[in-house]
C-alpha cells in the first residue's frame, strides 16, 4: 500500500478530529491497515527497498518522503496513551532525523507534478514533518541530543526559507507552526493569513491556481502543466484550495467568527456533492490537478486518478468545518 501525501496525510489529521465529533474510538479498518504496515516498515532495517528505487536519486528521494509520512501517521493516528505506539513512534522519530539533510529539509520525490512532486514541494515536505516533530509523541520521541538538533535543523530551515515560498508552502507553515514552536512569530503568521484572505475569490472560495506559482519541473519561464488540463475547472475556486485556506488562518489562531472565515464555509456547505449510489468515483467536495485533466476519461483520468486531489478536498472541506 502506498502511503502518499494525497491520503496519508490528510486522513492521519483528519482520524482524530472526526472521532473527536462524532466520539467513536474505535480505528476504521483502513486505520489498522496503515499502521500495521508502517510499523513494519519503520521496524525493519533501513535497507528496506525504498518504494522507488529505479534511479540513485529517486531512492534517496523516496527513503526522505517516506520517513516523513510515516513518522506523522504513527504520531497522529496512533494511541497516543499507550507505551507500544510510542515504541514505534520512537523508531519512525529516529529513521526521520537519520533522513534529514544537513539543511534541516528531506530529500522529496520530483516527478514534475504539483502541488506535491517537484522541487518547490521540498518546502511542503519539511512542514508535514513538523506535524510529527512537534506532537506529544513525535517530541517525547526526540528528546536525545540526535532529536533536539533534528528539531533545531527544522526550525531554522523553515524560518529561513518561508519568506521566498509560494502561498501554498505559505499555509502549510502556518499549520506547522501551529505544532512545532519556534517556527514562525506572531507577526509573520499575521502576513501570511493576511494574503490568504487576500486571494478570496468573490464567491468566498479559493483557487489551487491562486496559490502559486506553479512551475512543475521548469526552471525558467513559461511556466505550464505537462498535459492538458480543463481550463474551465482551474478557473474556479475549489475546495481542496478552500479548506486547505480555512483550516490554515484557523491553526494561526483566527476564529471562525471572521467574515472571511464565516464565508469560505458557507462556500464549503454550499458546494458539497450529495451521494450518488454505486458511483465508486463520488467525494462529498470536489478539487482537480494541476497537471492533467482526469475528468474526462482516459488513462489520465481512470477512477482512482481522478479522487487523488478529491480526496485531499474532502478532507481539508471537514477540517474547515470543525
Amino acid at each position: 500500500m502506498c502511503i502518499s501525501c494525497h491520503t496519508a496525510v490528510p486522513y492521519a489529521l483528519v482520524r482524530p478530529a472526526l472521532r473527536g465529533v462524532m466520539g467513536d474510538r474505535t480505528p476504521t479498518p483502513h486505520e489498522t491497515r496503515m499502521l500495521e504496515q508502517i510499523r513494519r516498515r519503520v521496524g525493519s532495517t533501513a535497507a528496506d527497498q525504498p518504494y522507488y528505487d529505479h534511479t540513485e536519486a529517486k531512492k534517496l528521494e523516496s527513503r526522505g518522503v517516506e520517513a516523513v509520512l510515516n513518522a506523522v501517521v504513527l504520531t497522529h493516528l496512533g494511541d497516543p496513551g499507550a507505551a507500544e505506539a510510542d515504541q514505534h513512534v520512537r523508531k519512525a522519530m529516529v529513521r526521520l532525523w537519520e533522513a534529514q539533510r544537513a539543511d534541516g529539509a528531506w530529500d522529496w520525490l520530483e516527478f514534475g507534478l504539483e502541488p506535491y512532486e517537484t522541487p518547490d514541494s521540498v518546502f511542503y515536505g519539511a512542514s508535514v514533518a513538523a506535524l510529527a516533530a512537534g506532537s506529544p509523541a513525535g517530541q517525547r520521541a526526540s528528546s536525545d541530543a540526535g532529536g533536539q538538533a533534528g528539531l533545531e535543523r527544522l526550525r531554522r530551515y523553515l524560518r529561513s526559507n518561508v519568506g521566498s515560498q509560494r502561498l501554498f508552502n505559505r499555509a502549510w507553515a502556518l499549520i506547522a507552526a501551529a505544532r512545532l514552536d519556534g517556527v514562525l512569530g506572531a507577526t509573520e503568521r499575521t502576513a501570511i493569513a493576511q494574503e490568504l484572505a487576500s486571494r478570496q475569490r468573490a464567491d468566498g472560495g479559493w483557487s489551487l491556481a491562486d496559490l502559486g506559482p506553479w512551475r512543475w519541473q521548469r526552471t525558467a519561464p513559461p511556466f505550464a502543466p505537462p498535459g492538458k488540463v480543463d481550463p474551465d475547472l482551474q478557473a474556479g475556486s475549489d475546495a481542496y484550495a478552500t479548506g486547505l485556506v480555512i483550516y490554515a488562518m484557523r491553526q494561526s489562531g483566527l476564529t471562525a467568527e471572521r467574515a472571511t472565515i464565516r464565508k469560505g464555509q458557507d462556500w464549503l456547505r454550499s458546494h458539497q456533492a450529495p451521494p450518488r449510489a454505486d458511483d465508486l468515483s463520488w467525494a462529498p467536495w470536489r478539487s482537480h490537478s494541476l497537471n492533467y485533466d482526469r475528468e474526462h476519461g482516459g488513462t489520465r483520468g481512470e477512477p482512482w486518478r481522478r479522487m487523488f486531489m478529491s480526496d485531499l478536498a474532502t478532507v481539508f472541506a471537514a477540517l474547515a468545518l470543525m
